[in-house]
């Protein structure tokens, strides 16, 4: 099944800070944008408790937190397709939680968009360049979640500017 990513456009929410997701079934990476959107950096790593049938866990509560701590405007959160752009079982994973997220904003009366943005070959990106930084693999595991959540955010970022570029000349 071919899956679609979000991309920047015209319902973008304006200047304001993004915070952005790598889930995976065991970690969360999180990273955080400054108020101008233009710079995404690395926050922490939330361990994941929510499954697929349970009520929602100290993950989701912990995510809806940050989004409250940072007054987030957008919430990016990555989207795991192959190379040639079908869904992994992971799709569903961020479709969970990106879900799960959606629905607690929107219980609590906070229009905050939800995006699924691309993320191939944003943890092989992260894990480059934490080796080029010369942190080791074992090292780097407990902040690899983050790279890759900090690469998902920067690219939609970038993506974002180049978008308001063409609008604006």
């Amino acid at each position: 099944m071919l899956v679609t990513p979000d991309k920047p456009g015209a319902d973008d929410p304006g200047n304001g800070r993004r915070v952005g997701l790598d889930v995976g079934t065991v970690r969360i990476g999180v990273a955080v944008s400054d108020r101008d959107a233009k710079l995404a950096t690395p926050l922490e790593t939330v361990a994941r408790e929510t499954g697929f049938k349970d009520r929602d866990k100290a993950d989701i509560d912990r995510l809806l937190e940050i989004i409250d701590e940072y007054d987030a405007v957008e919430i990016v959160v990555g989207l795991p397709r192959n190379l040639k752009g079908h869904g992994s079982t992971s799709v569903k994973h961020a479709k969970e939680i990106a879900f799960r997220i959606n629905r607690r904003l929107v219980g609590a009366g906070r229009s905050v968009p939800v995006r699924m943005a691309d993320e191939r070959l944003t943890t092989v990106a992260a894990t480059a360049a934490l080796r080029a930084s010369g942190v080791s693999e074992k090292a780097g595991r407990k902040f690899i979640d983050q790279a890759a959540a900090v690469e998902i955010l920067q690219s939609w970022l970038d993506a974002r500017a180049a978008n308001n570029q063409e609008l604006h000349p």
